[in-house]
């Protein structure tokens, strides 16, 4: 594995060597472990670019051979029966288009009936100056599966986003359909639009020293919008102290053991909240939503708490966090 490193590192090496010495004027270069990360995320978006275009592939050719199946189908059959197929196929997607709107006009109430009543719940996107354009990205796709995640819940959360300015507002603003997403987008930062409920704010932060043993709905949580690559440990505890706003974290610990740190994605941390407004159950919250590889082999802290996920449950629930694929209708 090292020799494989070393090998991977002269590679980069080579690759990043300038083809001549920058001018005086130029702005400062990047340092070499930054160019060498720079270089990696290319390779990484270039490979996921890639990805998309097989499975886009996938789907072209899989659509062509459904449809020459139904055609081989009908041309195998009487008038009669062609005449069924066609009228039950009409059916059989009326009742899906039934159902879709079924689906669409309860997601409504339930997120009509959150703003009105529910626990309001930010993601502060104010430190998007402070990432490239890859990292916006990844957050935007982050905020996207939080959307979604909360449109599915049976008590979902009143979602905010803050501070939407500059990248972040154009990159959220070429999602399909963003523009009627039921939430609320605000330009400026949460401590100026509730500055009528500032002791109501608490911002979550895995360096705050206060544990949440559970959601208040008078209270307004802060998640940090930030894809940080570890660049700015600490930064939303400081940002809270600078404001005068309550900090907590969530109650980890008390349930298991992380692999790593208790930092987790944006998405992550709003369905683990989105979780415990359904079950007012951090653990199954915890083990629902974190995957395995983030935790260490070890029981949890306190199987009192509640009963654990079966391993066949855990198992399905890893498939689906790799598969993760989010597919948003707007609402209308």
């Amino acid at each position: 594995m090292a020799a494989a490193t070393e090998n991977e590192d002269t590679i980069l090496d080579n690759q990043l060597k300038p083809d001549s010495e920058p001018s005086p004027s130029e702005d400062k270069p990047l340092s070499k472990n930054a160019q060498k990360k720079q270089l990696r995320q290319q390779r990484y978006e270039a490979k996921k670019a890639e990805k998309k275009a097989q499975e886009k592939e996938h789907k072209r050719k899989e659509g062509e051979r459904k449809q020459k199946e139904w055609e081989e189908t009908l041309a195998n059959v009487t008038e009669e029966e062609r005449l069924t197929l066609i009228e039950s196929r009409r059916n059989l997607r009326k009742e899906r288009m039934e159902k879709r709107s079924e689906e669409k006009e309860k997601k409504m109430e339930r997120l009509t009936k959150a703003k009105e009543i529910g626990q309001n719940i930010v993601i502060d996107v104010d430190f998007a100056h402070l990432m490239s354009e890859s990292e916006i990205s990844s957050l935007v796709q982050q905020i996207m599966y939080c959307y979604a995640v909360n449109g599915r819940s049976t008590s979902p959360c009143h979602l905010w986003l803050t501070g939407v300015q500059g990248e972040m507002s154009t990159q959220l603003d070429r999602l399909p359909g963003f523009e009627k997403w039921f939430i609320e987008k605000e330009s400026r930062c949460y401590i100026e639009a509730m500055a009528d409920r500032k002791e109501s704010l608490v911002y979550l932060t895995a360096d705050s020293e206060t544990v949440l043993e559970d959601l208040d709905h008078k209270s307004v949580y802060i998640i940090g919008g930030l894809v940080d690559r570890n660049r700015f440990k600490g930064i939303t505890m400081n940002k809270a102290q600078e404001q005068g706003i309550k900090t907590a974290k969530l109650p980890i610990g008390e349930y298991m053991k992380m692999s790593s740190s208790q930092v987790l994605t944006v998405n992550q941390v709003l369905e683990i909240l989105v979780k415990f407004l359904e079950t007012r159950d951090w653990k199954t919250s915890f083990f629902t939503v974190i995957p395995r590889r983030k935790r260490s082999g070890a029981d949890p802290v306190d199987c009192s708490k509640s009963e654990t996920l079966s391993e066949e449950q855990q198992e399905e629930h890893d498939l689906l966090e790799r598969k993760k694929v989010c597919v948003e209708v707007p609402l209308e």
